[in-house]
């Protein structure tokens, strides 16, 4: 498995653009799903609660699901902004997403299960790699946003164990109507009916990291909000690392089924995958702030979706003038899903544009523009649509990127 194991694509294309700008080079790097703190700080309430709790000496070890006052404020939290109601025994708190994730495939997905997951998509295709499943790639369109579809998705759904899905979406920062949402739901109770008792049924992780950054005349759906049937088959992936602004905090939360969340309880407390005491602490008192917290969220949207438009709007208006770019409406998240079609081009150093690694150099050497191939989170190789983050963007950067990507390709032949 070690052996066979593919690294994050993401992080090794961060770590050569380090690189370039370590040796000089002026690059305009929107290749990491992160935030530069000098541009989107973590609140100061936070932050500040933090300092504190390690001056009060919290440094030992943390209940193995959480702090009750953490879980008791995640309740209160999926409550007044999704309507569900979970026990605070239904949450399982964790440094991270990722730990959480991780769990929920050794919990659910045994070797040689079916694992369904669309792509575009993140990291799917590793952790079934590290449970030795069976994956199950779904190629997605850009008539609806990269976003699946239940005829899309309704052909592997028969015996499959676990059914990946996202929302907002990372890499393409789009949502799920409640329309598609619905349906899919609607096939994954179908076949879970059609199941034997004695079988095991297809459990959906819904990933919603990004879903407090969504934007003005957007809303968020979730499978058991659309459909309550679905809730002793859903497990929720969610956290503070984007809303806050606090990748490096490392605070996130599942909730779902208790006998799914006993079983990941006890796979990360082996794996001792906790979030520090001090940091959890901190975010119980901050998610409970009935003013600073939903004041934040509020600014990270603004912030977030102006970044978004600006690249959105400069990449409309270079296509209004005949050049081959496009881009999808973004509606959450930090990305934007931005499309270089130009093979068959030839820049001004004569180099032939064959490939989407030519067009990716070409970006990077004549645009001084770092994104992300789609082919990174599975999608076809020769895909010429892109992922776009804007977590380490000044406004600034937004005008002198589309600039830079302006001139570049005025070069084209």
């Amino acid at each position: 498995m070690a052996e066979n194991l593919i690294g994050s694509e993401i992080i090794k294309l961060g770590g050569e653009i380090r690189e370039l700008i370590a040796k000089g080079n002026k690059i305009y790097n929107f290749t990491i799903g992160d935030f530069d703190p000098k541009v989107f700080p973590i609140p100061a309430e936070l932050k500040r609660a933090i300092i504190e709790a390690y001056e009060a000496e919290m440094t030992n070890y943390p209940p193995a699901n959480g702090l009750p006052e953490l879980r008791k404020a995640v309740v209160n939290t999926i409550k007044q902004y999704q309507g569900l109601d979970y026990d605070a025994e239904e949450i399982l708190i964790a440094g991270g997403a990722r730990p959480i994730i991780y769990a929920i495939f050794r919990t659910v997905v045994d070797p040689k299960d079916k694992v369904v997951f669309p792509v575009p998509s993140w990291n799917n295709n590793h952790y079934t790699h590290l449970t030795f499943a069976e994956q199950v790639f779904v190629e997605t369109r850009p008539e609806n946003k990269f976003m699946p579809t239940v005829d899309e998705l309704l052909p592997h759904l028969k015996g499959a164990s676990l059914l990946a899905l996202c929302s907002p979406l990372n890499p393409t920062g789009t949502v799920f109507s409640k329309e598609d949402l619905s349906a899919i739901c609607d096939a994954v109770l179908a076949e879970n009916a059609s199941r034997g008792a004695d079988e095991k049924p297809l459990y959906v992780m819904y990933d919603q990291i990004y879903s407090m950054l969504t934007f003005e005349g957007v809303k968020h759906y979730d499978p058991v909000s659309l459909r309550p049937e679905m809730r002793p088959f859903t497990i929720f992936v969610d956290g503070i690392s984007k809303s806050l602004a606090a990748t490096g905090v490392r605070v996130g939360w599942a909730f779902g089924p208790m006998e799914v969340i006993d079983k990941m309880k006890s796979i990360l407390g082996h794996v001792g995958a906790w979030a520090p005491r001090p940091e959890q602490f901190a975010a119980a008192r901050f998610i409970n702030d009935a003013e600073a917290y939903p004041a934040f969220i509020q600014h990270m949207n603004t912030e977030v979706s102006a970044r978004l438009n600006g690249f959105h709007q400069g990449i409309q208006q270079m296509k209004a003038e005949g050049f081959s770019v496009d881009s999808v409406t973004p509606e959450g998240a930090i990305y934007l899903t931005v499309q270089f079609d130009l093979k068959g081009k030839t820049t001004s150093k004569g180099k032939h544009i064959q490939s989407t690694a030519d067009i990716t150099a070409f970006l990077l050497e004549e645009a001084q523009l770092a994104v992300v191939p789609f082919s990174a989170f599975g999608a076809d190789a020769e895909s010429t649509w892109y992922r776009l983050s804007v977590g380490t963007a000044s406004m600034e950067n937004v005008t002198d990127a589309l600039a830079a990507v302006r001139n570049a390709l005025m070069g084209l032949r």
